[in-house]
């Protein structure tokens, strides 16, 4: 059991002046050490990656700690970050399973890395400038404890302003669809869980996509399970102009393009 990972609010750092609610003076209630009937929770790994995001990366570190979940190993791969970030990092180094900063070969590599020396049964990542809702680890814990069979589930999500405001719902995901699937991805990455028997059985992020690493991943692990899907919020979706899915342009189309071409999608998006 991980339960050093599970810190209340007052044994975090203060949060910046002026930050309220979750996850700065809000925290999820402590789920208790088993579950209902005696047995232990699954092991959850989540990992982020970072790199220069020290703006938006301490939301996402409390976001994960404070689900108030017994059974949880979190890691921060930086990517060797010139701002704060590491600053942040070793504000919260107690109740991190371990955390690196230094250069490395992109996103995919650092979660890939991550994942390497990660150790629980259900595996996840979350990007430094998103965050979990409350609930969201405790929810999935269930789920896969309940339904055995189930190797990948994801939920719905909303997207947040540069503050951390709640914009409205990610209107675009829905419900499994293989061959859509194949054309558009409609699974939100952050609100995305699996199995580690599943990511061993699919294979590592390809280090070559910097933009659509996760699409890719969810259209091979797909093709060894279906998914169930929860229509709850799971986590929210910084929108900035920024951020990778905006700022792309012609690099990104192009990527999408191959993905789709790939797997035989219906239309490869240019």
């Amino acid at each position: 059991m991980f339960d050093r990972q599970r810190p209340s609010l007052i044994d975090l750092p203060p949060p910046p002046a002026g930050r309220t609610g979750w996850p700065w003076t809000v925290a999820h209630t402590s789920v208790p050490m088993r579950q209902p009937g005696g047995a232990p929770w699954p092991s959850v790994s989540i990992v982020t990656p970072s790199y220069n995001q020290g703006a938006f990366l301490e939301a996402t570190i409390r976001s994960v700690l404070l689900q108030g979940y017994p059974n949880l190993e979190y890691a921060v791969i930086d990517g060797g970050s010139s701002d704060e970030s590491v600053d942040i990092i070793r504000k919260y180094e107690p109740w991190l399973a371990y955390w690196i900063s230094e250069p490395d070969n992109g996103q995919s590599a650092a979660i890939n890395r991550g994942y390497a020396r990660a150790s629980g049964e259900v595996l996840a990542w979350i990007n430094s400038d998103d965050i979990y809702e409350s609930e969201a680890v405790p929810l999935i814990a269930a789920h896969f404890s309940g339904n055995p069979g189930c190797m990948l589930v994801y939920g719905a999500g909303s997207y947040m302003d540069r503050d951390g405001a709640r914009l409205g719902r990610c209107g675009w995901i829905r419900a499994f669809d293989r061959k859509l699937l194949l054309t558009f991805n409609f699974i939100l990455q952050p609100a995305a869980f699996w199995r580690r028997s599943l990511w061993e059985m699919t294979g590592a992020l390809e280090p070559a996509y910097h933009w659509a690493m996760d699409w890719d991943w969810f259209i091979r692990a797909t093709g060894e399970t279906r998914p169930d899907y929860l229509p709850m919020e799971l986590a929210r979706f910084r929108l900035r102009p920024e951020i990778k899915s905006l700022s792309g342009g012609r690099v990104r189309a192009a990527e999408l393009a191959e993905i789709s071409r790939r797997y035989g999608g219906i239309r490869q998006p240019t």
